[in-house]
């Protein structure tokens, strides 16, 4: 998906510090970060309280306008700003998990939200390789976006799947309805279709 003129001028707008043009763009993307944020503590088994919630929109926002909208400046404009600021946003929330997962010296990301997990392991502990896999997934993400078109529908929906969405390869192979042992070769050949393997 491609930028839109409504979202190419909003960001042009923050860029040129016009009025007005920040409370726009947060009114316009503060229910996206919000579910950014829930999406991705609930994909770690995290029930996060509402305060939580806050501070990780909070700071996902910071970011944002952090060095004179650093960020925005960044933005390639190869896709649309939602799948951006998807992308901007989980990167910071999975790096505060992580950062606050070494500070305590927990190694168990799911505690760090009053100790409520959910994700079915056998011992209730979401790996540590599970959250820096997933910030792996995403440093590259809108690069992926752009090359997907290199792809055919199927193989384009797998890798979307697995750097955009995080999804683990038992649900792609569910959401695909193929063998959960063919999606690691499928992401491989389409990694070297996109010129990445």
């Amino acid at each position: 998906m491609s930028l839109s003129d409504v979202d190419r001028q909003l960001l042009q707008r923050c860029l040129d510090r016009e009025p007005r043009a920040w409370q726009d763009f947060v009114d316009r993307f503060v229910g996206l970060v919000v579910h950014v944020v829930n999406r991705t503590a609930m994909g770690r088994g995290l029930s996060m309280d509402e305060s939580t919630r806050d501070d990780m929109v909070a700071e996902v926002f910071l970011v944002i306008i952090r060095h004179d909208f650093a960020v925005l400046r960044r933005f390639r404009r190869q896709c649309s700003l939602a799948t951006y600021l998807t992308i901007v946003a989980r990167r910071v929330v999975v790096r505060r998990l992580t950062a606050k997962a070494a500070v305590t010296g927990n190694r168990d990301p799911a505690s760090l939200s009053n100790g409520h997990t959910n994700n079915g392991s056998a011992n209730g502990h979401a790996a540590p390789t599970q959250v820096n896999g997933e910030l792996q997934r995403i440093e590259n993400a809108e690069e992926v976006e752009h090359l997907l078109l290199r792809l055919d529908p199927r193989e384009a929906s797998v890798v979307r799947m697995y750097h955009l969405e995080g999804k683990s390869y038992q649900e792609i192979s569910q959401a695909v309805g193929v063998s959960e042992n063919t999606i690691g070769p499928m992401l491989h050949r389409a990694r070297a279709k996109m010129g990445r393997g």
